[in-house]
């Protein structure tokens, strides 16, 4: 158990990671557990503080998901986010009520009162709401300090036992001084130390699977993206040659990809890698599927399966190491969240799998997290900053069916693409950027002749955590340029669009 520690209570809610990513950004270790464990449990662990998420449920129905009141006599801070602080006002004796006008969105707060957990803040701030209760009366003892035009009651705190509550998210990028909240709430009021690092992570979690594993044998799903990569990585400094890493070739890779990957791999790391070429394999599966969801769940069992046969090959593996993320887990619906969209490293998995288990060292951190982990593992650079790719590959980036000539096609604009964006000195500041074959096709003309061709859909994002994004705003002269090339240089494309939709609500792929 880490020496200092901030717990964070998971009530359901789709952002509730984001708040312990938070927390971490501020080098303070944090966990994110179940709303319902116990009293004992927490004592046990004695953290610095509590944060109570949001979630989608209302406090007052008789199967919310609650706590044990005796919570807030631990002597323990307390923050109580959205629900959270609902809750907290509800089991204190306050009333909660729903709101008149469901409030969703930015929303400018008014910080009404002096107090620890808006010291910095500005004295009007805009907040990030999305609630459909709202708090009508503050339980005893507690004070109003923040207020909106719609929501009388922003935020609360009773001072002398340390509880505070928000009425929005302060872990979200919507609300610019939320980081500060957060910051206050760690330093000012759970007086934290802040001594935590990712290099402090990255040699815990050596130390753990170098434990877990012992002298077994271990299978990893190597795909040259920066997940896998790091979380091979980082089990081959635990287990060195007792790992064998798979590279399956789907036949849905990026440009030149599988030959990056292998080169990478076989002269860079030591430890056993394998290269499966299974494009036929993979197209044959997939002939004729255009639903996004099938295609994940094809690819997810058909990895399965080539990792399955290669096993056999190498004898007794015991367990598969994935580089599962959080926002996979997350989008796939675990927990009370719903279900976005099923990865293929998480929902997607068949129910049959031969290993003893699966080993996910990567599965609650974000991507930036990763990175810093990859940084302090000695990982190249060039590998960590990779663009993020998606497990079943091209597949959810080709609209519709799937078949090697348009897989062709959208790797020949992908690459133009991404090789204009770097030109341009714009790769490491733009989150993520890739190319979709949409299955729209339009009419255009070329030389003079008719044409009747496939639309390309470009599309960038500038976030952090791949929870919340915003579309980037290209140069146009860029956009122009790139635009020009692939309609030239690549046979059956005549419309390039661009996609300028955030998330929420879009995902940042298309399937």
């Amino acid at each position: 158990m880490e020496k200092e520690i901030v717990i964070v209570l998971d009530f359901g809610g789709q952002y509730n990671q984001l708040i312990a990513r938070r927390v971490r950004e501020c080098n303070v270790y944090c966990e994110v557990l179940p709303y319902n464990t116990s009293l004992d449990k927490i004592k046990e662990i004695a953290p610095k503080g509590i944060i109570f998420t949001g979630g989608p449920a209302s406090v007052y129905e008789a199967d919310s998901p609650t706590c044990d009141p005796e919570i807030f006599n631990l002597g323990i801070p307390i923050l109580g986010i959205c629900y959270g602080c609902q809750l907290m006002t509800f089991l204190l004796g306050g009333k909660v009520s729903k709101a008149p006008l469901r409030e969703y969105g930015k929303t400018e707060i008014a910080i009404t009162t002096s107090s620890k957990l808006f010291q910095g803040v500005s004295d009007k701030t805009i907040c990030w709401m999305s609630h459909t209760d709202y708090i009508e009366i503050p339980a005893p003892d507690f004070s109003i300090v923040a207020k909106s035009d719609s929501c009388p009651i922003a935020a609360v705190e009773n001072v002398a036992q340390k509880l505070y509550g928000v009425q929005f998210h302060p872990e979200v990028v919507h609300t610019p001084e939320g980081p500060k909240m957060l910051h206050n709430f760690l330093y000012e009021v759970c007086q934290c130390s802040g001594e935590w690092r990712m290099a402090a992570f990255a040699e815990n979690m050596i130390a753990t699977l170098k434990e877990k594993i012992g002298d077994k044998k271990v299978l990893c799903a190597l795909s040259g993206g920066v997940d896998s990569s790091v979380a091979a990585v980082m089990i081959s400094k635990a287990v060195g040659k007792q790992l064998t890493c798979i590279f399956v070739d789907h036949g849905l890779l990026r440009k030149n990809e599988g030959d990056e990957v292998e080169a990478i791999f076989t002269t860079q790391f030591d430890l056993n890698f394998i290269r499966v070429n299974a494009q036929e394999r993979f197209y044959k599966k997939l002939a004729g599927v255009s639903e996004p969801e099938e295609k994940r769940k094809i690819i997810g069992e058909e990895f399965i399966r080539v990792f399955e046969e290669e096993a056999k090959k190498i004898g007794t593996v015991d367990y598969l190491v994935q580089g599962t993320i959080y926002p996979d887990v997350i989008e796939s619906g675990l927990g009370k969240s719903a279900v976005i969209k099923s990865h293929h490293n998480v929902g997607g998995l068949p129910d049959y799998v031969d290993f003893k288990e699966i080993i996910e060292p990567l599965r609650n951190l974000f991507k930036d997290e990763v990175r810093k982990a990859g940084l302090e593992l000695g990982i190249p650079e060039n590998l960590v900053f990779r663009q993020p790719f998606p497990g079943p590959g091209l597949a959810i980036r080709i609209i519709g069916d799937i078949s090697p000539e348009k897989v062709a096609l959208l790797q020949e604009a992908d690459y133009i693409y991404r090789e204009e964006i770097a030109k341009a000195g714009l790769d490491r500041s733009i989150g993520q950027y890739f190319a979709v074959l949409t299955n729209l096709r339009s009419v255009g003309v070329m030389g003079d002749e008719r044409t009747y061709d496939y639309t390309v859909a470009l599309r960038a994002v500038t976030t952090t955590d791949f929870m919340t994004a915003e579309f980037s705003e290209l140069p146009w002269d860029l956009l122009g340029k790139i635009s020009n090339r692939i309609v030239n240089e690549v046979k059956h494309v005549n419309r390039i669009c661009y996609d300028i939709t955030g998330k929420p609500p879009a995902t940042i792929e298309w399937e």
